[in-house]
């Protein structure tokens, strides 16, 4: 956050929001040091799938979500709020070939955002399908893939709950958990641990 003593009031009504969030109970989120460069105003949270332990990346999956306030409203971002988040979650290696699976990442974000009622602009961001082959000492390891989304979103009000639970969704998605949306199939889980 700013050094100023007190957030400005649409802001701290979206910090209000965002700490009264339900994020899915398989994971454990926190709140961690919002980067300062980005916006007069940040809030940061970390979340793990359960069970790795907290302060390492999750075996399961991982994710970063940061809330950004400017009441300048950088033109580039459509709005005084902006939301830049990240997921990464391991796969079985036959699903990360998939040519399909980046549409259907991103389609789940967009869907859990949306079911929860969530009200935004100018959603962007990618999705990065990461395939790997130990060798040598990481022989042993076999065949590994990842998938990261990162994306970026500009809220319309200071109601940030909706937001912070369609991104916790998300993760949980990405790492294979059932959905909680009617309609959405999961990803197999992948539970095979790559150094």
């Amino acid at each position: 956050m700013s050094d100023s003593a007190l957030p400005p009031p649409e802001f701290a009504a979206a910090l209000e929001s965002l700490r009264a969030a339900a994020p899915r109970p398989e994971l454990r989120v926190s709140e961690i040091d919002a980067p300062s460069s980005l916006a007069p105003w940040a809030v940061a949270l970390a979340a793990d799938v359960s069970p790795g332990p907290h302060g390492e990346d999750s075996d399961l999956g991982t994710g970063r979500f940061v809330l950004l306030y400017d009441p300048s409203e950088p033109e580039s971002w459509g709005g005084r709020f902006r939301v830049v988040c990240f997921t990464q979650a391991p796969l079985e290696t036959d699903i990360g070939v998939d040519p399909f699976l980046a549409d259907v990442a991103w389609s789940w974000l967009v869907d859990a955002l949306d079911a929860r009622g969530a009200r935004y602009v100018a959603a962007s961001g990618t999705v990065t399908k990461i395939l790997s082959t130990g060798y040598g000492e990481l022989a042993r390891q076999g065949d590994g893939a990842q998938l990261e989304l990162r994306a970026s979103w500009t809220p319309l009000d200071e109601h940030a709950a909706p937001h912070v639970e369609g991104w916790s969704e998300l993760l949980c998605m990405l790492a294979g958990l059932p959905p909680r949306t009617e309609g959405v199939t999961a990803l197999p889980r992948r539970r095979r641990n790559r150094g």
